[in-house]
């Protein structure tokens, strides 16, 4: 195993089990943005070390969900640092980021359409603009952002909410349903029950989506 792939997976597993601790402890508190700070430093290793072997493969389609995922946990990150997120030179950075995946998406969908037997390095269209439309979704949400000059209040906190959510979707993805689900028995596999994790995180991001933007929950309380 190289060093590449060993931080790849070492990594991911820690932010797996972060990103699930995460979601349990009390919104706000110390432990929850120390365990904030660990999910972003391993999912952007996790997530820089996939590109790379992406690029060795080659894999298109993991070069823009590694891309992707760094650009959802530092936006997110960022939206939790203050109270009222301003404008500055990253929000426009990433902004070109997310752009560039969107477009990336697109590109290699149709490569993926186009192609005699349909498929771009083993895969269909379908997955590149599927997360092509993701990237021009958050990029519309930056651009909306910039045009009002920050971002504060039950918005801030669905910012940082549904980014750190859906890359902690991607990387349960990754280990129980993807590539990294040869590492469990086939006996586990055959159960199903790796493809448990994938909708529990989608319906606890949409809990607190809700309770975040149509309560007061928020009213008072950091992230």
């Amino acid at each position: 195993m190289t060093l590449i792939m060993f931080l790849h997976i070492s990594m991911g597993t820690i932010a797996v089990l972060a990103g699930a601790a995460a979601l349990i402890v009390r919104k706000g508190s110390r432990v929850h943005r120390g365990i904030g700070n660990v999910f972003l430093i391993t999912m952007t290793i996790m997530s820089a070390a996939g590109i790379y072997l992406a690029l060795v493969l080659p894999m298109a389609i993991s070069v823009l969900v590694g891309a992707f995922t760094i650009y959802l946990v530092i936006t997110s990150w960022m939206a939790a640092r203050q109270n009222d997120e301003r404008i500055n030179l990253f929000h426009y950075v990433a902004l070109v980021v997310t752009l560039g995946v969107a477009a990336g998406g697109l590109w290699f969908g149709l490569e993926a359409q186009n192609s005699p037997d349909g498929l771009k390095d083993g895969l269909p269209a379908f997955p590149h603009y599927f997360f092509g439309a993701l990237a021009l979704l958050a990029a519309l949400g930056d651009a909306v952002m910039i045009a009002r000059r920050g971002i504060a209040g039950k918005q801030r906190i669905a910012r940082h909410l549904w980014r750190m959510c859906f890359a902690y979707f991607i990387a349960a993805g990754s280990l129980f349903t993807g590539p990294g689900a040869t590492a469990f028995p086939k006996t586990i596999r055959d159960t199903g029950i790796l493809s448990a994790p994938e909708p529990i995180i989608l319906l606890v991001m949409l809990f607190w989506a809700i309770r975040v933007l149509a309560t007061k929950w928020y009213e008072g309380k950091p992230v």
